[in-house]
């Protein structure tokens, strides 16, 4: 078994690295590596039995310096303090990176939504934010969806704030549903900005990304749009897989068509669609003989045993922390480029900021101005990584170079406001 570090840990290893490339001295790393605060819940829950049950959740607010807290809220039944601290940091470089007036957050709830009813799962969604209520705020901290969260959850939280507050603030979360302010892109920015990433970074290792092969690990929200808009560029979409495993086909995969024959049968998992040539696991969909490798489902997924097996020679992270530091030592010496979580998928954080300006403005942007505008900060912010990568650090790896854009950035904004 592969020994999975503790996330918060990791987080400061990468944040070291980074202040050790910028020679930001250990005082400042010190008061990077420590969140502003941390908030822990109570959610006591009379569940559908008669009994109560006690659901513990978490916000982390991590730094403030670039702007109010931004960050999504998980639910899941390994939720824990530890990765929602860690969470929270690398929110805090997404967003400097991104060149958005965010700082980092992060909740989560430790539940496994899919052993709770409807009511149950409400109930405790509006007591979690009902407890946190005061700690956020459109311009204090705007949670949104994450992993097992999405506009429904979202929804629930506005009118527990609106109730508790009596304001009628749509832009105290993002990843809404239309009719309270939300945008439809936002339901797929995150994917569509993994694509991009992978696009942009195919052209520069392969030419372009029409004709490569993908393995998408993870078929929920990221990972199913990244696998489709990567078809709509070119891309053959070879491997997909789930928590239930994955299937293979050399031919191809049409994730739209896979989604949309799951859904009108009723069925939840793609190991339920019949089209393929074998099933797979998890772990053979990591090292599947492919060009391009998207982890896409949760963290630590590629770790110093599986690594040396991966064969991708560009792998872009849709899920949050999927490669281990160690694992990426092995890949970077192997020649293996990462396009880095901060980087690759900050299309959903980009699209929450559009959301919340155009929240504040009464609603003005329009669909097609929302997708036009991430498409082109993702592009603009992974040029602008590579570019520091290439004449900087071009024997390190790309995290590094984003991670030391991000940080400065915080840096210089703490010193102007006089934290340091």
């Amino acid at each position: 078994m592969p020994i999975i570090k503790d996330p918060y840990e990791e987080a400061k290893e990468q944040l070291r690295k980074a202040c050790d490339v910028l020679g930001i001295s250990d005082e400042i790393y010190e008061m990077l590596a420590v969140p502003e605060r941390i908030i822990q819940v109570k959610i006591p829950v009379k569940m559908d039995n008669g009994k109560v049950k006690v659901f513990t959740g978490w916000r982390v607010q991590h730094n403030s310096a670039l702007g109010p807290y931004k960050g999504g809220v998980r639910y899941h039944p390994e939720a824990s303090l530890s990765e929602v601290m860690a969470l929270a940091m690398w929110m805090s470089w997404k967003n400097s990176l991104a060149g958005i007036p965010y700082g980092g957050g992060k909740g989560g709830i430790k539940v496994d939504p899919f052993k709770v009813s409807s009511r149950e799962l409400e109930e405790i969604s509006r007591k979690y934010f009902k407890k946190i209520g005061r700690f956020v705020g459109i311009d204090r901290d705007i949670p949104a969806p994450d992993v097992n969260t999405n506009p429904q959850t979202m929804s629930w939280f506005v009118d527990e704030y609106a109730e508790k507050y009596d304001s009628q603030l749509f832009g105290v979360v993002t990843g809404k549903p239309l009719e309270l302010g939300g945008l439809e892109t936002r339901v797929f920015s995150t994917g569509l900005g993994v694509a991009i990433s992978a696009r942009e970074a195919a052209k520069k290792l392969f030419g372009g990304i029409e004709g490569k092969t993908v393995a998408v690990q993870g078929f929920g929200n990221v990972g199913y749009f990244a696998a489709k808009f990567l078809k709509e560029m070119g891309a053959r979409v070879v491997g997909l897989s789930d928590i239930k495993g994955g299937i293979y086909s050399s031919k191809g995969f049409d994730p739209e068509k896979i989604k949309d024959n799951l859904s009108k049968s009723g069925k939840a998992f793609v190991t339920d669609y019949k089209d393929y040539e074998k099933k797979i696991s998890n772990e053979e969909l990591l090292e599947l003989d492919v060009d391009v490798l998207i982890p896409a489902a949760i963290e630590n997924v590629i770790t110093e045993e599986n690594a040396s097996k991966i064969k991708a020679k560009l792998i872009v992270e849709g899920a949050n922390g999927p490669t281990s530091p160690e694992a990426e030592e092995i890949l970077t010496k192997k020649g293996v480029v990462i396009v880095p979580d901060i980087l690759a998928n900050s299309g959903g954080v980009i699209m929450s900021h559009i959301e919340w300006v155009n929240d504040r403005m009464g609603g003005w942007v329009t669909e097609e101005e929302a997708k036009e505008r991430l498409e082109k900060k993702m592009e603009n912010n992974f040029a602008a990584v590579w570019n520091f990568w290439e004449k900087k650090l071009k024997n390190e790896n790309m995290r590094l170079a984003a991670y030391s854009i991000a940080v400065e950035r915080v840096v210089k904004a703490m010193k102007l406001r006089g934290w340091i």
